[in-house]
């Protein structure tokens, strides 16, 4: 398996990468650490540590298109997550974050490069053009992780998207700057082809994105081509623009996905879910790639000066970016903090960094030479630091979710009112939606949580904050809906965590639902009939706490009719299906049916 002059073949390489990449992104998955530390130091083993990965001899020439093309697809991909309708208030955040932060955060680090890390002007005029970038492809897995409340994540991730094809083309303007003044031309000789490359660029990323919505909303495109057309747009546009307007490539396709996103297109959802899905690869990919493509004597370039920029940059420059463009601008004191002290790098960062320093090096620039060991050591530093300290740093602000999960039950009723109360007794948060004001009376009476509204519909996606809920349960009278409710809840919240009541005995197979679809049955699979013909009889939700003397099987044989709805341990609530097995160790809190006449029975081991 081994190329002629040694290592591995290509075919082997690009296997390895994925391996690596994927396996780490699960690894960190299992252990709750953040995926990119992972992705980090299993590149740096295999590569420079080992020398057993060394994408230049063993994929050669293809390296630098992968990632080209791996960014781009990145990029749209977090295009496709701006909707306008999701910014609402915070837009002025994310005007000021781009309009004063990218040309603050532009002047703060080249000051940063040049007086603290000891560049000369021109590396760092262009470098501190490319740290404008903050990592879409970081702070996506970082948000998910510290379950971060509405408002402040919109604004780093708007940042981070928008303000990538920015830095890029500030670190052309600073290149072609540099490439002017050595020749002994005038500044206006840079200035003017900038313009017309921001206009080009612009132009062509919403011709297309107009061209593919046009395409797809006349059926010009049968279904099952839709995502496969849509790479091969996305690809033309970028390699397009590049090849009309040089480097402009990665502004083309984000405006494209962001057109593309705006475009209240049917079938966005699927064709967002795939692209999520793809960039989940294609970032441990290119990461894996760049990692092991640093070299020993890169790394040694790094000296106490480079350890004093990153101090500066995280401690300095990042905060006074911030928290100046976001001066007078009415967010809350709590929110502009967190954002000021959260700005992770990642693969855009390291990519284009890698593309300017061997283009600085050729022209005569020696300082060229440090700006991919600086870049990989900011990428490095920054992934480590907020990936540890977000979470904390947002809980400490009162700006993330609670420690355990709370619980959405979709549909009003007096079942759902009862296992909210339960649920409120334990301090979970739980929130009690529906389509119909009348029904949701008993939970407000309950003193519940309540949200008037579709769980499904684009007004509650961007109107209700769910960074407090883990697990959802759809328990409407309705079981198509509650089919939809689960279906379509089911990718965001993990499937393991979303339920549904049972289904309604169907007459006909005609008219029954396809099993693939939904999530699993709640407790012992009763349907919204049958739960209201419980509560009718006087069955209460009842909590049960279990210790040494008190065991699960005490609990059954103690209650022979009641049925388990759920439990409460150390991380929080899970629902539980019928027959489902767990730890029922001391201290596990039993939520549970219980009929009237076992209700002091169940209540004693409250």
């Amino acid at each position: 398996m081994s190329a002629g002059g040694g290592g591995l073949t290509p075919e082997v390489a690009i296997a390895v990468i994925g391996v690596l990449g994927v396996g780490a992104q699960w690894i960190a998955w299992r252990l709750q650490m953040p995926a990119i530390v992972l992705m980090l130091a299993a590149g740096l083993a295999v590569g420079p540590g080992l020398e057993w990965l060394v994408p230049a001899r063993d994929i050669g020439p293809l390296v630098e298109p992968m990632v080209a093309i791996a960014v781009a697809i990145i990029l749209f991909e977090g295009g496709l997550t701006l909707n306008l309708h999701g910014l609402r208030d915070a837009a002025t955040g994310v005007r000021r974050l781009v309009i004063l932060g990218a040309p603050l955060g532009w002047l703060f680090s080249a000051m940063a490069l040049h007086y603290v890390a000891g560049l000369g002007w021109a590396a760092a005029s262009v470098f501190g053009g490319i740290m404008i970038v903050t990592g879409p492809t970081v702070i996506a897995p970082l948000l998910r992780q510290a379950r971060l409340s509405r408002r402040p994540s919109v604004l780093l991730q708007w940042e981070a998207i928008v303000n990538d094809p920015i830095g890029a083309l500030a670190a052309v303007l600073a290149f072609q700057v540099v490439t002017v003044s050595a020749a002994g031309g005038e500044m206006w000789s840079a200035l003017v082809p900038l313009g017309l490359r921001f206009a080009v660029s612009g132009a062509i990323g919403w011709a297309a994105g107009w061209l593919v919505v046009q395409a797809f909303r006349r059926a010009l495109v049968p279904e099952y081509m839709k995502v496969p057309v849509l790479f091969v747009a996305v690809l033309a546009t970028f390699v397009g623009t590049d090849l009309i307007a040089h480097e402009s490539g990665l502004l083309a396709v984000t405006l494209m996905g962001i057109v593309v996103a705006n475009s209240d297109l049917p079938s966005f959802t699927e064709l967002r879910r795939f692209k999520e899905h793809a960039t989940i690869l294609l970032v441990s990919g290119v990461f894996i790639l760049l990692a092991a493509s640093m070299d020993l004597g890169t790394l040694e370039l790094l000296d106490w000066r480079a350890a004093a920029f990153l101090v500066v940059v995280i401690l300095v420059v990042r905060p006074a970016t911030v928290l100046l463009s976001l001066l007078g601008s009415g967010l809350p004191r709590n929110e502009r903090l967190l954002v000021a002290l959260t700005g992770p790098r990642g693969v855009v960062l390291v990519a284009v960094a890698g593309l300017f320093a061997t283009k600085l090096v050729a022209l005569g620039v020696e300082d060229g030479a440090r700006v991919v060991p600086l870049a990989f050591a900011l990428v490095a530093a920054t992934v480590v630091l907020h990936g540890f300290t977000l979470a904390p740093l947002a809980r400490a602000l009162g700006l993330a979710g609670t420690d355990a999960p709370g619980l959405v039950i979709v549909g009003g009723s007096r079942f759902a009112t009862a296992l909210g109360s339960a649920c409120k007794d334990l301090e979970i948060p739980v929130m009690v939606t529906d389509r119909n004001y009348t029904r949701l009376r008993g939970a407000r009476e309950a003193g519940l949580p309540t949200y008037y509204g579709d769980i499904l519909s684009e007004a509650t996606e961007h109107g209700l904050d769910l960074v407090r809920y883990g697990v959802v349960l759809a328990a409407t009278e309705n079981d198509a809906y509650n089919t939809l409710v689960a279906t379509d809840l089911a990718p965001e919240f993990g499937r393991e965590n979303v339920f549904q009541i049972s289904r309604a005995q169907e007459q006909s197979r005609r008219h029954a639902l396809p099993s693939t679809l939904g999530a699993q049955p709640l407790g012992k699979g009763m349907s919204y009939l049958e739960l209201s013909r419980l509560m009718t009889e006087g069955w209460e939700v009842k909590v049960t706490r279990l210790t040494e003397e008190f065991t699960l099987d005490d609990w059954r044989g103690r209650n022979p009719e009641a049925f388990l709805l759920g439990r409460v341990d150390g991380s929080g609530l899970r629902l539980l299906a019928d027959g489902a097995e767990f730890k029922a160790v001391p201290g596990v809190r039993l939520l549970a049916m219980v009929p009237p006449e076992r209700e002091a029975v169940a209540a004693g081991g409250h």
